[in-house]
């Protein structure tokens, strides 16, 4: 079964990309419905780099909910004007242990309207054998609480390219 969300973030593709490739960012949208902490030794890494990432869930902050690996690529699509964060990864233990099928893909690209604003597409395929509707359900809520965030925190992204001295004394 599948979960969408078709978004128009108030930010520029550049700072989307920056915000879904943030583990900050991951953590933030999903508080405080569901509780995130990472496995590895070194914790979360600044920003979501391809391979294998461990987490710990906790539903409230104190419901264990399971541990899961976050399996993350990064793709380009559309003449390389999409980018796409895609994970498909498993879970491990607990609840999540028993969804069997993940895959989610998070997908910016400037808004189609010329607005200089995102359109941001996020799609969930799940399994969970006999128990994929009632999956499906609770995770169908927790994209649209997500999907709430994500349009919450966008105006507060910014991208900031770095600037050179030569440039930033002339201005």
């Amino acid at each position: 079964m599948r979960v969408l969300l078709k978004l128009i973030l108030d930010c520029d593709p550049d700072a989307a990309w920056r915000a879904i490739r943030s583990p900050a960012v991951f953590r933030e949208v999903s508080s405080p419905l569901v509780e995130i902490e990472s496995l590895s030794v070194e914790g979360f890494p600044t920003v979501w780099e391809p391979g294998v990432h461990p987490v710990e869930l906790r539903g409230g902050g104190v419901l264990p909910i399971g541990q899961q690996v976050i399996r993350l690529t990064f793709e380009t699509a559309e003449q390389g004007s999409t980018r796409i964060l895609h994970d498909s990864g498993a879970g491990l233990r607990g609840a999540v242990s028993g969804i069997k099928l993940w895959d989610h893909k998070m997908a910016v690209a400037p808004d189609p309207a010329g607005t200089g604003k995102t359109l941001y597409r996020d799609q969930l395929v799940i399994g969970a054998g006999l128990l994929t509707p009632f999956a499906w359900y609770g995770l169908w809520a927790f994209w649209q609480w997500r999907g709430r965030r994500l349009q919450q925190l966008a105006p507060t992204w910014a991208y900031d390219p770095v600037r050179d001295e030569a440039e930033g004394d002339a201005a």
